[in-house]
């Protein structure tokens, strides 16, 4: 459920850049004359990719360490067999004589395994985060057109 939080994080930071840049943009006024200048416009352009372009890359990463992650739990929890891949093990009777296989997860192991999970999560959303800081110091700079 960790990987799903976090890549719902990702689009908060999206929202984010998007209400920041929609209170930088001026309506025209009557005779078709605006204040917003191509400057702006570009800066908001430039801040609205970075912010995008990284949480894309942040939510690969996060869906790739999601999905080993996973995997490697079951894996560690079945004791070796890939009995989701191949159907080894899924009955009992095809066990044969693997007694040192049904050896339960020790909690030691599976905290190890969740920690190293974890950072491994923080560091993706991290790539997010400064993407989301760049562009907010992209969307400050403003010029404003003078009549």
């Amino acid at each position: 459920i960790v990987p799903i939080v976090m890549a719902g994080v990702l689009g908060i930071y999206g929202l984010i850049v998007a209400v920041i840049i929609t209170q930088g943009i001026s309506k025209p006024d009557g005779d078709g004359s605006t204040t917003y200048s191509l400057y702006s416009s570009y800066a908001h352009l430039a801040a609205g990719l970075c912010c995008g372009i990284s949480c894309l890359a942040a939510g690969g990463t996060i869906g790739v360490i999601g999905d080993v992650g996973v995997q490697c739990f079951g894996l560690k929890a079945s004791g070796g067999k890939r009995s989701w891949a191949t159907g080894e093990g899924a009955n009992s009777s095809d066990a044969g004589d693997s007694s040192g296989m049904d050896v339960a997860v020790t909690q030691e192991a599976s905290n190890k395994l969740y920690v190293g999970l974890l950072i491994m999560l923080i560091f993706a959303e991290a790539l997010a985060l400064y993407g989301l800081i760049v562009a907010l110091i992209l969307s400050q700079s403003q010029y404003t057109c003078k009549n």
